[in-house]
């Protein structure tokens, strides 16, 4: 009997819904918020709002798109945490509701580990491209930057992460003291194309072990904008693509390093990159640029599953349901939480 799964994300701002029938995606609806960018970032208050307005609509046309009945449901995998705990309040009771209205059971999802296991999103029956196990997992969003060794679906370690920031945040705060816009790493990247990575040198952290920093990169890249603006107002506005190629290349080579010298201690060479800052193309070269290198078997997953979706909470459901780990309807959502299954 076939297994079909509605997933539900809404952790951030972004709203989305998906249907995966025995692995396979069936439908992937993402609805944005572009109320945040006169903010210059997520106003958690208008997010959890845009969320209700949504999250009805985009599960429907998910499951119009998947040409499924409500009743061919499995179960509900929705995303409890991490993320904005007013935006996952309206998709964990939307889910609980759907759930009791089709009587069948709830999944919940980390937001994290559904990230690694969109690798394993089918396109088609025959798709049988995804890493093989155990891999290392880059992963690296807005709000996180880990090294995760991934020994099977449901059996992850983080190895390394962020001591502050993260990589994504890095970049838009960057981006925002350039003033550049919302959301910041895009625009890094659009302009980095069109720079000199070696106009500038930023400092790079000297951290223990496999683990980041990048607070003091962005207060290294402060102190060049100020410096170079007393002397030149228009400093900005002249070496705008030399500065952003330049922070993107400190930070790729920051990444990298770590992941590097993680796959080599830990005997690893299948090696694979995860959420929104993974469509960053400096980034995917330098996966390409290691992997030549170092002998490594990379997997980049379609820029369309590097963003926050709600395929990769279906994917992650399909696979929890198959281990029959289902969640009480008590359950509530989490804003923060550790890598831990």
């Amino acid at each position: 009997m076939s297994i079909t799964i509605l997933g539900i994300e809404s952790s951030c701002d972004d709203t989305s819904g998906a249907v995966i029938r025995d692995g396979v995606l069936l439908s992937n609806i993402i609805a944005g918020q572009a109320v945040h960018e006169a903010y210059g970032g997520v106003v958690p208050e208008l997010a959890s709002r845009a969320h209700q307005q949504n999250i009805v609509p985009v599960v429907s046309e998910a499951v119009r798109q998947a040409r499924i009945s409500p009743s061919e449901l499995s179960a509900i995998a929705f995303t409890r945490g991490p993320g904005l705990l007013g935006s996952l309040l309206v998709g964990t009771s939307f889910a609980k509701g759907l759930a009791v209205s089709l009587n069948v059971p709830m999944i919940e999802v980390n937001h994290l580990q559904a990230h690694v296991l969109a690798h394993f999103i089918k396109r088609s029956d025959d798709d049988a491209v995804h890493p093989s196990f155990p891999f290392l997992c880059l992963l690296v969003s807005g709000g996180n930057s880990q090294i995760i060794k991934v020994n099977a679906y449901n059996n992850m370690e983080v190895v390394g992460q962020t001591i502050d920031d993260a990589a994504g945040e890095a970049f838009d705060k960057c981006a925002k003291v350039m003033g550049l816009g919302y959301p910041g790493g895009p625009l890094v990247n659009r302009l980095a194309d069109v720079g000199n990575p070696n106009a500038f040198a930023f400092s790079k952290p000297n951290i223990a072990g496999y683990d980041y920093s990048f607070s003091g990169l962005k207060t290294s890249f402060l102190y060049t904008l100020r410096d170079a603006l007393r002397d030149n107002p228009d400093f900005i506005e002249q070496r705008k693509a030399d500065l952003c190629a330049s922070l993107q290349k400190t930070v790729i080579d920051i990444l990298m390093n770590k992941l590097q010298r993680a796959a080599a201690d830990l005997k690893i060479n299948e090696v694979a990159i995860a959420g929104g800052v993974s469509a960053n193309s400096g980034l995917r070269n330098a996966f390409g640029e290691y992997a030549v290198r170092y002998g490594w078997k990379i997997h980049l997953p379609p820029n369309v599953f590097t963003t926050d979706n709600a395929a990769m909470v279906a994917i992650t459901g399909y696979y929890k349901y198959l281990d029959k780990d289902f969640c009480p309807m008590d359950a509530v959502p989490y804003a923060r939480v550790d890598m831990k299954l």
